[in-house]
């Protein structure tokens, strides 16, 4: 099997493992909001160190696997011209970016995470894998609470910016257009590879909104996330749970499982055009244990309108 083929396939529909998790009682706590939990949502809501702590702790190899499918599931990152841009957000250690820069030399990738410390890990996997990363150029930001700077909107600040701070780790954020908020050109694309579960769901319209002020119009924003239903959703106890499909994980972070409708009012809801849109269902054997894995991802490509 080609390793793409295990991310983007229909090994089941989804309606049938939905049938399954809604029919089992001990799987219940999944099924409905539960009021009391808000409480605890704020709480976690409140703290912004997290990832920073996730990547300080977990710095060895074993938490990166590259993620070569993506060049087969969006191929437009490998066919693009010379020159384009891409924004990859919430980078993590680099799993995304680095098969991208692999795949084309000829794509300019700017990078961003909440964690500084993610952006550490990220530059040590490229600096290993790749012997000159010139298109590649990273800075730190929030998307989810803060604009990305102003340059990455606009070609001619953002050529300025590249020339004054070349060789610079993480970029600072608050460099202003030098044509008066009259920004010109965009990104190619923007990436959001399993990072908009981490968002608060408070926070996920305006994080998206961020990403369509960045594109060209015409550009497009890759994503890929976790589905409803999901293995890893089901192994959530109800402790865990802070809110409608949101959950906390024993170090703080947090993840949501989207559905399809779910995905689509947020992006269309923000001035995207949906191109597409599916359920990736992927049935995997734990040999040693006897049972059966039901793996969900969203897959789905927006378009800005021109």
């Amino acid at each position: 099997m080609e390793e793409a083929a295990e991310y983007h396939s229909k090994d089941f529909e989804w309606d049938f493992l939905k049938n399954i998790v809604e029919n089992d009682p001990s799987l219940s706590h999944h099924l409905h909001h539960q009021q009391q939990h808000n409480n605890d949502s704020q709480k976690y809501l409140q703290d912004p160190h997290p990832w920073q702590k996730f990547h300080s702790r977990h710095s060895s190899g074993k938490f990166f696997k590259e993620r070569r499918y993506l060049l087969k599931e969006f191929p437009e990152l490998v066919s693009c011209g010379e020159n384009s841009n891409l924004l990859e957000v919430g980078c993590g250690n680099g799993s995304t970016v680095l098969p991208i820069l692999r795949g084309n030399k000829n794509i300019t990738v700017y990078a961003c995470d909440c964690s500084s410390e993610a952006l550490v890990r990220t530059k040590e996997n490229i600096d290993l894998a790749i012997d000159t990363a010139e298109n590649f150029h990273s800075f730190c930001c929030d998307f989810s609470m803060s604009e990305f700077p102003d340059w990455v909107a606009c070609d001619r600040c953002r050529g300025n910016f590249m020339l004054n701070h070349s060789g610079s780790e993480g970029m600072r954020v608050n460099y202003k257009c030098s044509l008066n908020d009259r920004c010109i050109g965009g990104v190619d694309f923007v990436t959001l590879i399993f990072t908009l579960s981490a968002v608060p769901k408070e926070r996920m319209p305006r994080a998206i909104k961020e990403c369509f002020a960045v594109l060209k119009p015409g550009g497009l924003l890759l994503f890929r996330d976790y589905g409803l239903y999901d293995m890893t959703m089901l192994r959530f106890e109800p402790e865990k749970l802070i809110g409608f499909r949101q959950y906390v994980r024993s170090d703080g972070t947090l993840s949501y499982f989207f559905c399809l409708d779910t995905v689509r009012k947020l992006f269309t809801d923000a001035g995207f055009i949906e191109v597409e849109l599916e359920n990736c269902c992927v049935k995997a054997v734990n040999r040693r244990k006897g049972k059966n894995m039901y793996r969900v991802w969203v897959h789905g490509k927006f378009e800005k309108p021109f």
